[in-house]
């Protein structure tokens, strides 16, 4: 079954007022996040479609850190690669402890995890059942 591109779903609903504008579109945004971690050597990368599901955000990502330092050294890296391929608004929370970090591009929402707290909170469990697009790498 082939899915309808991101830029045919963004024009077909009008994006909240309160959400920054992407730069670059789902997809494209995902992918920039998922080879930043991957190149990084983050642990057990979820990719979670989660559009139609939730207003805040179209995709979420979540993966883990070996350390808090690692943790932190991903969630710069995400950063900085979202913003050289043109995502306008990336803000990060959470980086004095680097438990829990959390990377916000507007349609694309990265959780990065300790390993501990990750198991913890168990957010993909919550998200994964939202739809069947789920991926893992």
């Amino acid at each position: 079954m082939k899915r309808a591109s991101a830029a045919a779903k963004a024009e077909a609903k009008p994006r909240a007022a309160d959400r920054p504008a992407p730069g670059i579109d789902v997809e494209a945004a995902t992918k920039v996040v998922l080879t930043s971690l991957e190149d990084d050597k983050a642990e057990e990368i979820l990719a979670i479609d989660i559009r139609g599901k939730s207003s805040f955000a179209d995709m979420l990502v979540i993966a883990s850190g070996r350390s808090a330092r690692h943790v932190g050294a991903l969630a710069e890296h995400v950063m900085q690669k979202l913003k050289e391929a043109g995502v306008k608004d990336v803000r990060i929370e959470g980086m004095p402890q680097a438990d829990w970090v959390l990377v916000d591009a507007g349609d694309v929402v990265v959780h990065l995890f300790r390993p501990e707290v990750r198991s913890f909170y168990n957010i993909e469990k919550i998200w994964a059942g939202a739809t069947p697009d789920s991926q893992q790498s």
